[in-house]
């Protein structure tokens, strides 16, 4: 059962950049799906950004394109998330999520966060105006 710690988060002001980092065990790491997604005070949980397992291919939430970067190194089995020009709208608990059976990497499926089994703890990330 693979285990994912997120590290990176912070108090940032407006227009400013974090990098947040997701750490997982589990030597088949290579072969997941990887995907961060967010959620604010009151709000749902929404799909941030996700990265296929050889990471060429990578999909963004319409909000976050632009601004925000997905990216793996399977030999470290870490995926990161590098945000820049943060707005106060992204602040949010940030979630790192693995899917160890992807079947397809696509809007409809790697969006989804019924997709992927296991999820960190969370790490918070608060953007000031």
């Amino acid at each position: 059962q693979v285990q994912l710690v997120e590290s990176g988060g912070g108090l940032v002001q407006a227009g400013g950049s974090l990098r947040l980092s997701c750490a997982a065990s589990g030597r088949t790491f290579r072969s997941y799906t990887m995907g961060w997604f967010r959620q604010a005070p009151g709000k749902e949980r929404e799909f941030v950004a996700t990265i296929n397992w050889s990471g060429s291919s990578t999909i963004y939430a319409d909000a976050v394109k632009g601004r925000f970067t997905i990216s793996r190194d399977n030999a470290k089995n870490t995926v990161y998330l590098q945000m820049n020009s943060l707005k106060p709208e992204d602040t949010g608990v940030y979630y790192c999520a693995a899917d160890s059976s992807p079947l397809y990497f696509d809007n409809t499926n790697s969006k989804n966060g019924d997709e992927y089994g296991t999820w960190g703890q969370g790490t918070q990330v608060t953007v000031s105006s």
